[in-house]
């Protein structure tokens, strides 16, 4: 009989844990119908981190968050690097446009939070993404056209059961569900005729919507299609939010039927979204 180690047995107790996390989050993302509404949090989780970093990712894992949105761009040596801005400016030591600049180059340069210099480097896609398997689930949004190396990073990990693709691109998103019918997409749509496009186009797992057009017209056709609902509080919502209307700002974002929500500030909306029994 072979005998099992109590070390062998935590670290397999380990395993069975991290990868059981994201199963309910992926079974309740899927189901359209359902009353829970998901919390995804922009950029990772950035007050007090740096935006697009490991820790931020980290951070939105031990928050419990359904969803981390992160941005990517492709170094000028072909690798998949987490970067929001064309330039590397804003959010780094150095300057210049990132897919201009070698990976080396690259990761000799410190992330900056709150207009102070940290020891993060600009992660990759694949580092990324090692965390956030089997915790969370991923919006990737697309800031490059050289989609075939990110797709390379995904498939290299396994993201299929993970990660989704966003873009207002929709040849972009073409590309992504033309390399594999497992990979699932978010398009962004301007009006109701373009989410109706969008459906019929990508069968997609949820679209993307505005303010702007936030009907019980539109939500009723996205969801009768099987996909989920996007919407943003980034902005004057999460503004509300912080100064403490959180469930006041959400019974209003959710009025149509939007059942996921883009966030800054994560924390507060889960706690919210919980009192007003949206999110479980």
């Amino acid at each position: 009989m072979t005998r099992i180690t109590l070390p062998a047995i935590l670290l397999l107790s380990v395993v069975f844990k991290t990868h059981a996390q994201v199963g309910p989050i992926r079974k309740e993302f899927l189901n359209p119908t359902s009353k829970n509404v998901l919390v995804a949090s922009h950029r990772a989780v950035h007050h007090e981190l740096p935006e697009n970093s490991l820790p931020a990712i980290k951070e939105a894992i031990r928050l419990g968050v359904d969803i981390i949105e992160i941005d990517v761009k492709v170094s000028k040596d072909g690798i998949p690097m987490l970067m929001h801005d064309g330039k590397v400016d804003r959010t780094t030591t150095g300057k210049g446009n990132l897919e201009t600049q070698t990976f080396e180059a690259l990761r000799k340069l410190r992330l900056v939070s709150n207009g102070k210099i940290t020891e993060e480097t600009i992660p990759t896609l694949e580092e990324a993404l090692q965390i956030a398997k089997g915790r969370i689930l991923v919006d990737l949004d697309l800031k490059t056209d050289q989609i075939e190396k990110v797709i390379e990073v995904v498939k290299k990990v396994g993201g299929e059961d993970f990660v989704f693709f966003f873009d207002s691109d929709y040849e972009i998103l073409s590309k992504v569900d033309a390399a594999s019918k497992k990979f699932m997409l978010m398009p962004r749509a301007h009006s109701l005729a373009m989410a109706d496009s969008a459906l019929t186009r990508f069968k997609p797992e949820v679209i993307h919507i505005d303010e702007d057009f936030y009907t019980p017209e539109v939500t009723k056709l996205i969801r009768s299609k099987g996909a989920r609902v996007w919407i943003n509080a980034l902005g004057k919502p999460d503004a509300e939010i912080r100064k403490g209307n959180a469930r006041e700002t959400l019974k209003e974002l959710t009025r149509e039927g939007a059942n996921i929500i883009q966030t800054d500030e994560p924390e507060k909306v889960i706690r919210a979204l919980k009192e007003l029994g949206l999110h479980r």
